[in-house]
C-alpha cells in the first residue's frame, strides 16, 4: 500500500504542477482572510482598537480557518473525481482502494501547510512578532495539521455521500458557519452572552483556536486545549477514515 500512496502522491503532486490553478485557494485564501478581519475589523473588535494586538490574536485561528478551507474543498474534489469518470480509471488499476484516499490526504494536507506559511509570511509584514516564538509555533503548526487531516476524512466522507458538490458546499457552509463564529477564533468567548459561551466550550474549533494561540503566544491555557483538540482529532480520524474507505470500495 505504501508503494501505491507514494505513486498516487506523486500523480496528484504533478497535476498540481500542470494545474497551478488548484492552488489558489491555498495561495489567496490567507491573504484576503487576513486582511480583511485585521483592516475591516481589527480597529473595532481588537483590544481597545488595538490593530496588532488583534492580528495576534487572529493569526492562530486563522490557521485552524485554512485547515477548514482546504478540507472542505477535498469533498468536492472527490466527488468531481467519480462525475468525471476518474475513478472508473483507478477501479481497473491493481492497487490497493484506501491508497486512493490516503493519498489524496497527504497532497491536501502538504496545501494546508503552504496555506498557513503564506499565512504567516502576511502576518509577518503586518507586524506579528515572531522572535522567540519558532518552537511553539512550529508545535501550533503540527497541531493543526493534526486536526485538519482530521477535518479532511469527514469531507471526503461527505464528497463520497453526497449527490452533488453544490449539496456539499451548501451542507459545508450551513454547518461550519456557526462553528466558526461560535468559538474563539475571531473573538473571546467572554463578550458573548452566556448561552452562546456554553457552546463555545465545547467546539472542537475553540479547543484547536485556544491551542494554538497558547502554543504560538505563550498564552492562555496549553494543556487542555492540547488535549481535547488530539481527543477531537483522533475520534473524528478514527470515525470517518474507515467509514470513508469502506464507502469509496463500495463505489469502485
Amino acid at each position: 500500500m505504501a508503494r501505491h500512496t507514494g505513486a498516487l502522491v506523486r500523480r496528484n503532486l504533478l497535476q498540481i504542477r500542470q494545474n497551478p490553478e488548484s492552488m489558489t485557494d491555498a495561495l489567496l485564501m490567507p491573504i484576503v482572510l487576513t486582511v480583511l478581519f485585521v483592516f475591516v475589523f481589527g480597529g473595532s473588535i481588537g483590544a481597545g482598537g488595538d490593530r496588532a494586538q488583534y492580528t495576534a490574536f487572529l493569526v492562530p485561528g486563522l490557521m485552524v480557518i485554512l485547515g477548514m478551507t482546504i478540507a472542505m474543498a477535498v469533498g468536492t474534489g472527490v466527488n468531481d473525481d467519480f462525475r468525471t469518470g476518474l475513478m472508473d480509471r483507478f477501479r481497473s488499476m491493481p492497487i490497493a482502494r484506501s491508497s486512493v484516499l490516503v493519498a489524496k490526504v497527504v497532497v491536501e494536507t502538504g496545501r494546508m501547510l503552504v496555506a498557513i506559511a503564506v499565512l504567516l509570511i502576511v502576518a509577518a509584514v503586518l507586524g506579528f512578532d515572531f522572535s522567540g516564538r519558532w518552537p511553539g509555533l512550529l508545535a501550533a503548526i503540527g497541531l493543526t495539521a493534526v486536526f485538519g487531516t482530521s477535518l479532511i476524512w469527514i469531507f471526503m466522507l461527505l464528497g463520497l455521500t453526497l449527490r452533488t458538490a453544490q449539496a456539499i458546499q451548501a451542507l459545508s457552509v450551513l454547518v461550519l458557519t456557526p462553528l466558526q463564529f461560535g468559538s474563539s477564533i475571531f473573538v473571546p468567548p467572554s463578550t458573548m452572552p452566556d448561552w452562546l459561551q456554553a457552546f463555545t466550550r465545547i467546539n472542537p474549533l475553540t479547543h484547536m483556536a485556544d491551542a494554538a494561540r497558547g502554543l504560538a503566544l505563550g498564552e492562555g491555557p496549553v494543556a487542555g486545549p492540547v488535549l481535547w483538540t488530539l481527543v477531537w482529532s483522533l475520534g473524528l480520524t478514527a470515525v470517518t477514515a474507515p467509514l470513508a474507505i469502506a464507502k469509496f470500495r463500495a463505489k469502485t
